[in-house]
């Protein structure tokens, strides 16, 4: 008997009106791909959730609170509620890591653009809000010699190209070509630096690397570099355009 998968379960739950059951359904081995704010509820039990679920096949109605079924706009409030006070993350602890993980991985299963290399949502300036990249966020380092303002990536998908910049204090710059793997998937090749945004220093082909696009729409990016670390970015210009 098939399970019921993440991406399935609203429509079994919420919106199910049949009085026949359908193929797949809520058994405690799927419980697990329930999201992590769900299966840590104290008062969801297995078995109340099988009558439940039993209760609405025979009469049309759920038993199961409608207000359990996240969408995608209570994720990303949730989400950027967990990450505000982290300095870009590089405040949190182990355990805030692994809950806005969680809380990513749950944005990422209700994306809806398939395809974001083809996207025109990509195009444009994005600030960091967080990631788990230490190379980034500089944390052995005293507090005044990391990069304490800003940081940007910028991404033109006609052009495939990236940038990424830092402001305060050292401003530096850095732009790649973008190889892409799949419709999700980019290797990153990194062709020039700028050292404070005047010194031009050119890549001898060492600044390689891949993202992937997990989750985008018009306000907000997840991606996932190849080394796991984890990027949440905002948009902030659409109409940026990055150097060739």
């Amino acid at each position: 008997m098939a399970t019921l998968s993440f991406s399935s379960y609203p429509t079994l739950l919420h919106n199910c009106t049949s009085r026949t059951p359908p193929t797949a359904i809520i058994t405690p081995k799927s419980l697990p791909y329930f999201p992590s704010t769900y299966t840590n509820c104290k008062f969801i039990n297995t078995n109340k959730i099988l009558e439940a679920q039993s209760w609405k096949w025979r009469t049309g109605f759920s038993l199961f609170p409608s207000f359990l079924i996240k969408d995608k706009e209570s994720l990303k409030k949730e989400l950027l509620e967990a990450i505000a006070p982290l300095e870009r993350g590089a405040a949190a602890s182990p355990e805030d890591q692994q809950r806005i993980d969680q809380i990513a991985r749950e944005l990422e299963a209700v994306n809806r653009v398939k395809q974001p290399l083809k996207s025109s949502l990509l195009n444009g300036k994005w600030e960091l809000l967080y990631t788990t990249s230490k190379s980034i966020l500089q944390t052995e380092r005293p507090k005044f010699l990391r990069p304490n303002g800003k940081i940007y990536q910028a991404i033109n998908v006609d052009t495939l190209r990236a940038q990424n910049l830092e402001t305060w204090p050292f401003f530096n710059q850095a732009t790649a070509n973008l190889v892409p793997l799949n419709a999700s998937r980019v290797a990153v090749k990194f062709d020039a630096f700028k050292i404070a945004a005047l010194i031009p220093i050119k890549s001898r082909g060492s600044g390689r690397g891949q993202l992937e696009i997990t989750y985008l729409d018009e306000e907000l990016r997840i991606s996932r570099g190849n080394q796991g670390n984890l990027f949440i970015l905002k948009m902030v210009d659409p109409t940026y355009r990055v150097p060739l």
